[in-house]
């Protein structure tokens, strides 16, 4: 069919079984040829709709025509045939288009050619936890991976010593091999990669016993990871080529490793910066004071200001983490925390009441606290 059945019956693609149903019903009428004698193109327009509503009128016939269009009907369809002795059903559900039917015929290739088959090694991924300084400054760990290596009785090679690659047999070298289908197009010559050398053209003549030809065998490796300096959790570091051996020599794949970091009881690290918190006496926040503060560079000296208040944070500035392949780093911040006598010693009591008259404390309560004791 040349013309869309779409078309000459005039209804839209998303009509109904019943709107086509009714198209087709009054158009028929309309056109049929005992009716109208007097014009000379109502046999075939009669016939057109009657092909229209074969195709339209039929789920399987109209479902095949929504996807390949009037290629799905050998591009006739006038005389009322059928499919041309074709059967589309092995391509529904392909993913449509004619790109799906060229590489049902060509194996895999529009152009012809043979798929060749992948030897790369497989990367891996594996899971590695670290100590939360090990992930400020960088370590080196060695862990234990179980992947594909290359056979160490061929080399790598897959062939037995002594042997040789030889020509293929099945595909005489070519990689590929040809047949002949039945398709809607007529009858297609096709070629498929061929699967006793899987494309190359080559077998080895006595396959190696011990990896049976493939090149590599399954074994532990201990493998040294660098940490580097200022990775966080949930980092994933990618080492090149160290992930399971290629087939007969080919590139190895990669091995990725993600990072777990270990909490710290002394330290929290949001980004680049660190958070600690530092408790002093309440007296050196009134005063201020020189204290010493951790950080995870080592021990540093903090300036306490006089009046310095509950909760004030402070910022030590290049203290923190190192930025990732970066010469900077974060900073650290501390949250001072103060320290509140539970219990004094008579002669601290003594000062502490001196200080309370010298501020003129007082109170309004009338309970016997000590303000109001001390200043009744």
């Amino acid at each position: 069919m040349n013309k869309d059945p779409y078309d000459i019956l005039g209804v839209k693609k998303d009509a109904t079984d019943d709107e086509i149903k009714k198209a087709y019903r009054r158009l028929s009428k309309e056109f049929h040829p005992d009716l109208n004698k007097d014009k000379k193109d109502a046999v075939e327009k009669f016939k057109e709709i009657n092909t229209a509503y074969e195709i339209l009128g039929d789920k399987q016939k109209r479902a095949q025509y929504d996807q390949f269009g009037s290629a799905a009907f050998g591009g006739g369809h006038g005389d009322g045939g059928g499919f041309g002795g074709f059967d589309f059903s092995g391509f529904q559900g392909a993913g449509g288009g004619f790109a799906d039917i060229f590489e049902s015929f060509f194996g895999g290739s529009t152009g012809g050619q043979p798929r060749q088959r992948n030897y790369r090694g497989q990367d891996l991924e594996v899971r590695l936890t670290i100590d939360f300084i090990e992930a400020i400054f960088g370590a080196n760990k060695v862990i234990a991976v179980n992947k594909d290596r290359g056979c160490e009785t061929c080399d790598g090679k897959g062939i037995e010593k002594g042997s040789r690659i030889i020509t293929c047999d099945e595909c005489r070298g070519t990689g590929s091999v040809r047949s002949v289908r039945n398709t809607i197009l007529g009858q297609i010559q096709s070629n498929s990669t061929c699967q006793k050398c899987h494309g190359e053209g080559q077998i080895p003549e006595k396959p190696c016993g011990s990896c049976r030809g493939s090149g590599v065998n399954r074994s532990s490796e201990n493998i040294t990871i660098k940490i580097p300096a200022g990775v966080s959790d949930g980092t994933t570091l990618r080492l090149s080529g160290k992930g399971g051996a290629g087939m007969k020599g080919h590139t190895a794949g990669d091995l990725y490793v993600q990072i777990r970091v270990k909490s710290s009881s002394e330290f929290q690290r949001k980004g680049d910066d660190i958070y600690t918190e530092k408790t002093i006496h309440v007296l050196q926040a009134i005063l201020g004071d020189e204290v010493e503060l951790e950080t995870v560079h080592g021990p540093v000296k903090l300036e306490i200001p006089p009046g310095t208040q509950p909760n004030q944070s402070f910022r030590i500035k290049g203290s923190g983490a190192p930025k990732l392949n970066s010469s900077q780093k974060g900073d650290h911040y501390v949250s001072i925390r103060l320290e509140i006598p539970k219990k004094l010693m008579n002669t601290e009591e003594e000062h502490y009441k001196e200080l309370a008259k010298l501020a003129k404390l007082s109170t309004k309560s009338k309970d016997k606290s000590f303000f109001s004791k001390l200043f009744s």
